[in-house]
């Protein structure tokens, strides 16, 4: 019997893209895979998806469909859409150039994955499959280093905010994106951003843009420029030398596990919006500094970290990010945070003792 939903995930090897392909053909979805591994290439061979990939067309034979193709590659995109048209269920676009330092060197490269290749997906959903949903990962990185401004207290390890600010219990969308350090990075997914918002509210798709922290989970091919979570317990379990980039290490983030965002994602599926744009992370309920997870990993693995610090911080680098998921769960109700940052990293440290 021939599926009739159909779920595109691009990106579908990396760590939100695999996840949305199994649950998606949990949901009874023929899954649409496109990845060419582009990973690989930014990152070397640790970076590479190449074994998730082999899992997923191993495990899901009748139901997952895989297309090595190019993100950039707009004719084999073109011949997908025009295949599936309005069994087209739901886009979910993943893939990316992720990395500040990339970007920098080729800012161009960068663009053209994260920023053309979006605009392309958009025009094609409009003219094959304008019922669909458009789920787009952007990034907290769109608001640049304005977080960088706020009045940080330094404690023996992490920054913090007081209590009476503002953003004490997350950022929220009302941040300016304006009169900051962006990085090339943050500008190209700005742009795509800004481009998925426009196609909901000029055209009437069904988008969203999902404003992730740091997502994690025991899938990601974590490398040095990115995937700071999965890389540093990879480092650690694996007793080499972990380098901190600024700020002592003690700068903050909220860590997203793979699972609970994609969990958000049906929950748009299920209750589409137009244009929308959601903060979403760990939120206060999972975050840590640098040195706390150090800590964490090295409590639950038994290995003491070997550390480097360097004092330059990377171009663009927030010293403190949590995000406020309250807009998004407003919205959706049913939706919540289930890994706290303990949880999450015993689980990463235990696939390395299976």
């Amino acid at each position: 019997m021939k599926l009739k939903k159909i779920c595109i995930v691009t990106g579908s090897t990396g760590l939100i893209g695999s996840e949305t392909v199994k649950f998606f053909i949990k949901k009874k979805f023929k899954v649409i895979g496109i990845d060419n591994d582009l990973r690989k290439f930014f990152f070397g061979k640790s970076g590479s998806t190449f074994k998730i990939k082999k899992d997923l067309i191993n495990n899901h034979i009748n139901s997952y469909e895989h297309h090595n193709i190019d993100i950039r590659n707009k004719k084999k995109l073109t011949n997908i859409f025009s295949k599936y048209k309005k069994e087209i269920k739901i886009i979910v676009h993943c893939a990316a150039q992720p990395s500040h330092d990339w970007a920098y060197k080729n800012p161009f490269l960068d663009f053209d994955v994260n920023t053309i290749s979006t605009f392309n997906l958009l025009e094609l959903t409009k003219k094959f499959s304008p019922t669909a949903r458009f789920i787009f990962m952007s990034t907290n990185k769109v608001y640049g280093d304005n977080p960088n401004k706020f009045k940080l207290i330094e404690k023996k390890t992490r920054f913090e905010l007081k209590k009476s600010h503002k953003f004490y219990k997350g950022i929220n969308e009302s941040l300016s994106i304006d009169l900051c350090v962006h990085s090339f990075f943050g500008a190209s997914k700005l742009s795509a951003d800004i481009l998925v918002q426009e196609y909901g509210k000029n055209f009437g798709l069904k988008t969203v843009c999902f404003r992730g922290g740091c997502l994690t989970g025991p899938a990601h091919a974590g490398a040095e420029l990115h995937g700071f979570l999965s890389y540093l317990v990879k480092t650690i379990v694996n007793k080499k030398t972990y380098n901190i980039y600024g700020y002592k290490g003690k700068q903050v983030r909220d860590n997203l596990h793979s699972s609970d965002l994609v969990n958000a994602f049906w929950e748009f599926y299920k209750k589409p919006l137009k244009g929308a744009v959601y903060n979403i992370g760990g939120s206060r309920k999972s975050n840590c500094s640098i040195l706390e997870a150090i800590n964490l990993i090295e409590e639950y693995s038994g290995i003491k970290a070997k550390l480097k610090f360097v004092k330059k911080n990377r171009t663009g680098d927030h010293i403190w990010w949590i995000s406020d998921n309250n807009k998004f769960i407003k919205d959706f109700p049913n939706w919540k945070v289930k890994y706290d940052v303990k949880k999450v990293i015993k689980e990463m440290v235990l696939q390395y003792d299976a």
